[in-house]
């Protein structure tokens, strides 16, 4: 059997710069790491995006369950035995508490990843892949009531940024805040 694999959670806004963070993370970072998120399901064409865009088909039905699988399956990949840098947006009441009891077995190290709001929403409108405000919505919740093992801000230079991170997680002492979750001393 495989030694469980490790998890790098790369948590922020969208348009935060998460995917900038996460590619640096895996290009630098001494082991290897599988980068993983939702946009890369949605860009590969797993899901019929446009039949749900063109109301053949109900998002909002299709959403729960869809999140579900890419929850468990991460729990899957990491199980056995693959690292992850792993980019996602907690925006969903329940996401934290699933996560957290889906990754118990497994070293988490979750990263906040923090970007002013002007230039959240500069970057949104740049991206042109976003519905407008949604990155707004996230700046004011996502992070409310989180703690994490380590913080960035993206309106810092990159690469620094990655060095910064990857010199955390090699550093790390103690308990991580997934574990404490897990074992309810949040």
């Amino acid at each position: 059997m495989a030694e469980p694999g490790r998890i790098i959670f790369v948590h922020g806004a969208s348009s935060s710069g998460k995917s900038t963070l996460a590619r640096g993370i895996q290009a630098r970072i001494e082991l290897p790491f599988w980068h993983i998120s939702i946009d890369h399901l949605r860009d590969a064409g797993v899901l019929p995006t446009a039949r749900f865009k063109s109301g053949d088909f109900d998002w909002k039905a299709a959403r729960r369950p869809f999140f579900d699988g890419f929850h468990h399956s991460l729990a899957a990949y990491a199980g056995a035995g693959n690292n992850l840098v792993l980019e996602h947006i907690l925006d969903t009441a329940g996401w934290m508490d699933d996560l957290v009891a889906l990754f118990a077995p497994f070293d988490v190290f979750f990263v906040g990843v923090h970007c002013p709001l002007p230039l959240l929403i500069e970057r949104e409108r740049a991206r042109g892949d976003r519905a407008i405000g949604s990155a707004e919505q996230d700046f004011h919740s996502i992070h409310v009531g989180k703690s994490y093992d380590f913080e960035v801000r993206t309106d810092a230079d990159a690469e620094e940024n990655v060095a910064r991170v990857i010199a955390a997680w090699r550093g790390r002492t103690g308990d991580s805040v997934f574990r404490r979750l897990a074992e309810g001393r949040g």
